[in-house]
């Protein structure tokens, strides 16, 4: 028998070294944030969990550990006959749980006894999760950031987008957040990653980028949706040299009606979404926005939004919030398009 027991620092270095990173924990608890790369096998999934802690309440531990194995038996059987019986004696396997107690000990139990060679992460989840934020301050620091400000539909996201593909490195906050990082900013179809899987997303990107190179971010504020951007990077993008991304009126409206095109196929997923203005633009207001949506004049109110609800105070806003940006110099691409946003990309790479 093989188990190896190793800390979750030393299982993040060596991640790359496994053939598969296990999560023994149930599917919510994966769902909620794991390991990069992890897959979900659980020794007890969400329903289990819950029937063996009902018996352990209800009557008594041993009932419960008794119910718990047959129910883990079984269950690391059928991973076993899905998952392994093709896999060669050379495969090794990290697998964790939530503390590195007996989810992940009895799936590395069986594995060990087959004949491979299996690291498990001591303290489990809760130790490496400790380790992510231990470890985002001095992380955050090691760069210099070129925040991208710009007003509403100016395609700060775009331009970011298309430095990426010039090949500059680019942390997209939004991307990682699933969310346009307003009022308005959720897009359906994509829930938002929880707390804890967006400070892990944030960190994994932020390890793969190289801090002899500048990283180019977007003037966030400190929420994106549900997301709290980590307050040590919010910290860093604050302090750092801004570029201000200009566009005119017309082409920014054009912009968000490409961008958020779902409101104008679906008005009443607009106007349920205006109504969370209600208290910042009373009631009146919001209710004749929704009268214009629901008479298809979207791009008015979209124009009013801007000029009404995004706009004022915006430069403000930037410059009490990113020490820089009375100094950041203007940057203006042709049009909206992505071919006007690329050349502006290339332009900025060409000047660094």
């Amino acid at each position: 028998m093989s188990v190896k027991p190793i800390s979750a620092g030393e299982a993040v270095e060596r991640l790359g070294e496994f053939d598969a990173v296990i999560d023994a924990r149930s599917e919510s608890e994966h769902a909620e944030d794991r390991l990069p790369g992890a897959i979900n096998w659980p020794s007890l999934n969400d329903e289990e969990r819950k029937v063996v802690g009902t018996i352990y309440k209800q009557v008594n531990p041993f009932e419960a550990r008794k119910r718990g194995a047959a129910l883990v038996a079984a269950n690391i059987a059928r991973h076993i006959e899905r998952d392994v019986i093709d896999k060669p004696k050379s495969w090794q396997p990290l697998v964790y749980c939530w503390r590195g107690g007996q989810r992940s000990g009895s799936l590395s139990l069986v594995l060990g006894q087959i004949g491979f060679r299996v690291h498990i992460v001591e303290g489990g989840y809760k130790a490496f999760r400790a380790a992510v934020l231990a470890s985002l301050p001095e992380l955050a620091a090691r760069f210099s950031y070129r925040v991208i400000c710009g007003p509403t539909g100016a395609g700060k996201t775009r331009l970011l987008h298309a430095l990426a593909d010039a090949g500059a490195q680019v942390l997209d906050l939004e991307g990682l957040a699933s969310h346009r990082s307003s009022v308005l900013g959720i897009i359906p179809g994509q829930p938002q990653p929880t707390q804890k899987r967006f400070d892990t997303l944030v960190w994994e990107r932020l390890r793969s980028l190289d801090p002899a190179q500048p990283v180019f971010v977007e003037s966030e504020s400190k929420k994106v949706g549900n997301c709290a951007v980590p307050e040590v990077l919010m910290a860093a993008m604050r302090a750092s040299p801004c570029l201000r991304l200009e566009l005119s009126e017309d082409e920014r409206v054009a912009l968000l009606l490409e961008d958020y095109d779902f409101f104008v196929k679906d008005p009443e997923l607009f106007c349920g979404r205006l109504a969370a203005l209600t208290e910042i633009r009373g009631k009146a207001q919001v209710q004749a926005w929704q009268g214009q949506v629901a008479a298809g004049d979207v791009e008015s109110v979209v124009r009013e939004l801007l000029v009404k609800h995004y706009d004022p105070g915006y430069a403000s806003s930037t410059r009490r919030n990113f020490v820089q940006f009375a100094d950041a110099p203007v940057i203006a691409p042709a049009d909206r398009s992505a071919a006007a946003m690329g050349a502006l990309a290339r332009e900025l790479l060409s000047s660094l």
